[in-house]
């Protein structure tokens, strides 16, 4: 009996960035020449702006372009064949593990964090909301922020007082940790100012969960959230990032 083969699931990004780097090899990019704006190539293959970006953070960490914000995304020269081959081996394993891409988990955030940012503002312990104040208290635009970031959404999902939603929280943030295509993009946008902007969001957040108004505690975790997206989605070329 014939047995039947495991079925492959592609992302659209990777899709796009294999794409795109047949391109490069084809030699249709040369090496230092820069690639069409993220919008022309949106255009071009009928997707949206967000998954291209993500193809390009994606081929930048296999080596085929260089992303310089403010300026654009170039092909670099052809590096040893193992040694490319070795990095786009290597971001495929990290890809099985989350197959998903930075955008996709931020819209996730987006439906679920508001919800619980609401909840916790009706129905969070006194120990609870403690823990957010912690969280929020100890990050620092300049020493480890990321981990006080987690740490403060983390608690936030722990008071909702519903486990599920709590565990949703917990493996998002996982996921976006094992993504190399979210770190990238976090490297080249999330500036010391962006994190200073983060806090004042938090703040308010904060501010609202311990004032135990739902209704200001969603819309300040909806306004936090789209604003990550906005902060994400700058263009390459834009001269106004940093």
């Amino acid at each position: 009996m014939t047995s039947l083969q495991a079925v492959a699931s592609t992302r659209l990004y990777r899709m796009i960035a294999d794409q795109i780097a047949a391109r490069i090899k084809a030699g249709d990019f040369p090496a230092g020449t820069r690639l069409p704006a993220e919008r022309d190539l949106a255009e071009q293959l009928q997707v949206s702006r967000a998954s291209v970006r993500e193809a390009l953070i994606a081929l930048e960490i296999e080596g085929y372009v260089d992303v310089r914000v403010g300026t654009g995304v170039f092909v670099c020269a052809p590096r040893e064949t193992a040694r490319r081959d070795a990095a786009a081996a290597n971001a495929d394993s990290v890809a099985e593990a989350t197959d998903i891409g930075p955008f996709d988990l931020l819209e996730a955030r987006l439906l679920i964090e508001p919800e619980c940012a609401a909840l916790a503002a009706q129905k969070g312990s006194p120990a609870q909301i403690a823990a957010i104040r912690a969280a929020h208290d100890g990050m620092s635009p300049t020493e480890s922020p990321s981990e006080h970031d987690r740490a403060f959404h983390s608690a936030i999902g722990a008071a909702c007082g519903n486990a599920a939603l709590a565990a949703a929280v917990s493996h998002i943030w996982h996921l976006s940790t094992l993504s190399p295509v979210f770190h990238r993009l976090e490297e080249h946008f999330v500036t010391t100012r962006v994190w200073t902007e983060a806090q004042k969001e938090h703040q308010r957040i904060l501010a609202a969960i311990v004032d135990r108004d739902p209704i200001r505690a969603r819309h300040a975790m909806h306004d936090h959230l789209v604003s990550i997206l906005a902060r994400l989605r700058e263009d390459f070329g834009s001269t106004g990032i940093r």
